[in-house]
């Protein structure tokens, strides 16, 4: 009988010590950020005049670790504006050549067109930032799971998920069949130093598969031409969404930006974006948004400034709008 407590007491040891070598070791970092913002519009935009006035303080939880044949990563970010809610929750399994898995519950925008929904340099925001939008929608961080890897000077980028904008599902859960009921998105980083140091060119796709059967697929697309010497950056993008709801408007979209790092504090950018709104029934509008971003770091603290003007916002003839925002914010 002691001999069968004392093979228990080892195996219980053995496998105490075993557990402690794979366990993922867990850090803090946050932001605290103050912004003042301001915006106001012509034609049937109007005025907003509440507080200029806001703030934001998140704390992000993360973690990695080797369980054997791969590298585990853990992210969990919680923000005071969304109370016990998480900002982002993701895992990511690295491989090695084999590859990297992730699963983005919320928030992390690991994979897909959406991780590469714009990626024009600039000092801050991007060039639509306040005033309009991308345009060009994907695999969202909603219970997506997601793979990458590279081959060469290819990268490759895959996300799908299902339930449309569901995000965070409780375990083992299984929500009621959705309208949207599958995203599917790939998309290619080209390294293209080998034809010009420096330049690099992206594209992608993305399609929403609609289980109601009135419905065509959505489709999306995006590419980008980047290239960076010294301390100048500049970009040109390119996209198009289409809907598969008959008589709604598609997107043609290009945007351009310069940005410039004056010195190792201080960055600043201009970029400009059309969108034309294709409509089925009717007279195409194009709307234009033009952008200046700057930003100041030293230490731990950065002050940043982002600038936009928009007309015809939305696709709407007349609607004007001006965005600006300021922002004071402070990493620990």
């Amino acid at each position: 009988m002691n001999n069968l407590k004392k093979i228990g007491l080892s195996a219980l040891a053995g496998s105490l010590v075993a557990f402690s070598a794979n366990a993922v070791e867990m850090g803090v970092s946050g932001t605290a950020e103050i912004t003042y913002a301001t915006i106001k519009g012509d034609g049937t935009a109007g005025v907003t005049t509440g507080s200029p006035w806001g703030s934001n303080t998140s704390l992000k939880f993360s973690g990695s670790g080797n369980i054997g044949w791969a590298d585990v990563t853990l992210v969990r970010t919680i923000n005071d504006k969304l109370g016990s809610a998480y900002l982002s929750a993701y895992q990511t399994m690295d491989m090695g050549d084999l590859g990297t898995i992730s699963f983005d519950a919320i928030g992390g925008g690991l994979e897909g067109v959406t991780a590469y929904d714009d990626k024009l340099p600039t000092a801050y925001e991007e060039v639509w930032n306040g005033v309009s939008g991308s345009g060009i929608g994907g695999a969202a961080s909603n219970d997506t799971l997601g793979y990458s890897n590279s081959f060469g000077p290819i990268s490759v980028s895959l996300a799908t998920s299902k339930k449309g904008g569901v995000a965070a599902s409780t375990d083992g859960g299984i929500g009621a069949e959705p309208v949207t009921g599958t995203i599917s998105d790939i998309h290619f980083t080209v390294d293209g130093s080998m034809l010009l140091d420096g330049l690099t060119l992206m594209a992608g796709t993305s399609t929403t598969d609609y289980t109601n059967a009135a419905d065509e697929d959505d489709t999306a697309h995006v590419g980008h031409v980047l290239y960076s010497s010294g301390p100048v950056s500049v970009g040109y993008r390119m996209g198009q969404a289409q809907s598969g709801t008959a008589s709604t408007a598609g997107q043609n979209i290009d945007a351009m930006s310069v940005a410039f790092a004056v010195n190792d504090n201080i960055s600043v950018s201009v970029a400009t974006q059309d969108t034309e709104y294709d409509t089925p029934s009717g007279v195409n509008i194009t709307e234009n948004v033009d952008a200046i971003s700057a930003s100041y770091t030293v230490g731990a603290a950065s002050v940043r400034m982002h600038r936009a003007d928009s007309s015809n916002d939305g696709g709407v003839t007349g609607q004007d709008v001006e965005y600006m925002e300021l922002s004071l914010v402070l990493a620990f």
